[in-house]
């Protein structure tokens, strides 16, 4: 618009307008974004289905059976929380630690409560990701995660893992984790090809505990009522997510070598192999990139409402030399974390 980029008197320009027009007018983009991508996922979701209901379908829990819960029974609510989406149970058992749940139950018209104990369940992984070749899992590493056992002992993304202690894994991932799971020892050989050489690397995975409910749900009636709903609600889940990753990143508990940029971005759109995985990375891009723009830091969107608001509590606009030197500021640092982004994405994929 006139006079957003440069100085302009003129009767209707950018300049020209009030506070509250001009935070709304840089708002719009990343606001655009964020819509764009809700509805995109939302649509997806009500389209695909699929998805799992709250209704409990086999029990493997003796806690659960030994309280007289029964296959068919749904629950309702754990530790006061509404279950509605399988992913609520997941994060109220991330977050118990494996103490004790209490668990709202119906059948029929009739509730109860039960407190049951979680299931304990210990795994080991080494922190890779598997690609597809031929529509097929294979157990050539995609992707190495940051920080990973795996990237320590220098494994690398494109190895083949032929064999671990000795036992081959017959190009089967699931082998691997089997694997991995089965050996007491601290430290495992992997052997694994790269450039068509054969090499051992010595790796100590990481032991992840992990606690379970005990039951398998049932898979939600496939209607428009239920899609719908069910749509919505993940909805939700999945833009709180995006906004629980950026709190992470700001507080630490992420690190700036986890970012992705177009690099990174355009490799995973390449590993997509179905339509419904490119419009879920579309709508993913499109979400991150809105919320990412309005966040308060120059040369953001962002940054300029910071700015804007700052001028509407001293009631009169910043000079113009120190808000370009602001921006110049926030400019270089962008350009610098986008070099080291751009960095890292390249040594995922050498």
């Amino acid at each position: 618009m006139e006079g957003e980029e440069e100085y302009s008197e003129a009767e209707g320009s950018f300049r020209k307008k009030s506070i509250p027009q001009r935070i709304a007018i840089v708002a719009a983009g990343g606001l655009v974004n964020i819509f764009f991508g809700l509805i995109v996922y939302f649509t997806l979701g009500a389209f695909t289905g699929n998805y799992i209901s709250n209704t409990i379908q086999t029990i493997s829990n003796e806690n659960l059976l030994s309280e007289g819960i029964q296959e068919g029974d749904k629950i309702k609510e754990i530790n006061g929380q509404a279950i509605r989406l399988n992913s609520d149970v997941a994060n109220i058992l991330e977050k118990s630690q494996g103490n004790t749940l209490h668990v709202l139950i119906q059948r029929g018209k009739a509730q109860k409560t039960v407190d049951i104990k979680p299931l304990k369940e210990t795994t080991r992984n080494i922190g890779v990701y598997f690609g597809r070749n031929n529509e097929e899992i294979t157990a050539e590493i995609a992707m190495i995660y940051p920080d990973s056992p795996a990237e320590k002992a220098g494994l690398k993304a494109k190895d083949i893992i032929i064999s671990i202690d000795g036992k081959d894994v017959n190009n089967n991932p699931h082998n691997v984790v089997e694997l991995l799971n089965q050996s007491n020892n601290n430290e495992v050989a992997i052997v694994i090809q790269r450039n068509n050489n054969l090499e051992t690397i010595i790796v100590e995975p990481e032991t992840k505990t992990t606690y379970l409910l005990g039951v398998n749900f049932k898979i939600a009636e496939n209607n428009f009522v239920n899609n719908i709903s069910y749509a919505f609600l993940d909805t939700a889940n999945f833009s709180v997510s995006i906004i629980d990753n950026l709190k992470l990143l700001f507080t630490g508990k992420v690190g700036a070598d986890q970012l992705m940029g177009p690099i990174g971005i355009s490799g995973m759109v390449a590993e997509t192999n179905e339509l419904a995985d490119f419009i879920y990375l579309l709508a993913l891009i499109s979400l991150s990139l809105g919320i990412t723009n309005l966040l308060p830091f120059p040369p953001l969107d962002g940054g300029k409402i910071l700015i804007y608001l700052i001028e509407a509590i001293r009631k009169k606009p910043m000079k113009e030399n120190i808000e370009i030197g602001i921006q110049m500021v926030g400019f270089g640092l962008m350009i610098a974390l986008s070099i080291y982004v751009a960095y890292n994405d390249m040594l995922r994929i050498i």
